[in-house]
């Protein structure tokens, strides 16, 4: 299936989930995120803010500071987007496209500054690949750094596909894929981690 199409029917899909049904399944997605271990040893978390029925993110960033880690969240500017240090959920401001975000003033982080990245997507399969919006941020930011930290993507399990995406060469594949049902270790684990 072409990926306009899939992009289209489980933004749909997404799109029609009940306050309920978006909250159990973000809770409990979030509960399965926090027994990774990659997440116990990581000092710096990138998290996202959710829009449009997305996985939610507060319970882990809750955690996360609680638990003395530094927690970055994304920034568009312009075509580009970055990471900045946010100390509280009051820090998180509606910028590009009507998104949460930390405010302009911070300071930017690149991606090699996270022990672990959590990513959105629109769409997962089960050897990592992703589709997003069709913007390309993600890939782009991604791509600026040959180190990054372990990436995972969070969504809910009826994003999470069995047939393949078709992958384009700046496409970033995720090591792990996190839902309320499942985690899912992908064969992208880079050697070096």
């Amino acid at each position: 299936m072409p990926k306009h199409s899939l992009r289209s029917g489980l933004l749909a899909e997404r799109s029609a989930l009940s306050r309920n049904a978006w909250y159990l399944s973000s809770r409990q997605a979030q509960l399965n995120l926090l027994s990774l271990d990659e997440y116990a040893m990581a000092e710096t978390v990138a998290l996202y803010a959710p829009a449009h029925n997305e996985t939610d993110t507060e319970f882990i960033m809750s955690d996360a500071m609680n638990s003395g880690k530094r927690v970055l969240y994304p920034a568009v500017c312009g075509n580009r987007m970055v990471f900045r240090c946010v100390e509280n959920s009051e820090a998180l401001k509606k910028g590009a496209f009507g998104i949460l975000e930390p405010c302009s003033n911070g300071v930017d982080h690149q991606a090699d500054e996270a022990d672990l990245i959590v990513v959105p997507g629109v769409a997962f399969d089960l050897v990592g690949h992703r589709i997003g919006y069709g913007k390309g941020f993600y890939d782009r930011f991604l791509h600026q750094s040959r180190a990054l930290g372990h990436l995972v993507g969070l969504c809910h399990d009826f994003q999470l596909i069995d047939s393949l995406i078709p992958a384009d060469v700046h496409d970033i594949p995720m090591e792990v894929i996190v839902t309320d049902a499942r985690i899912v270790r992908t064969p992208h684990v880079s050697a070096e981690k």
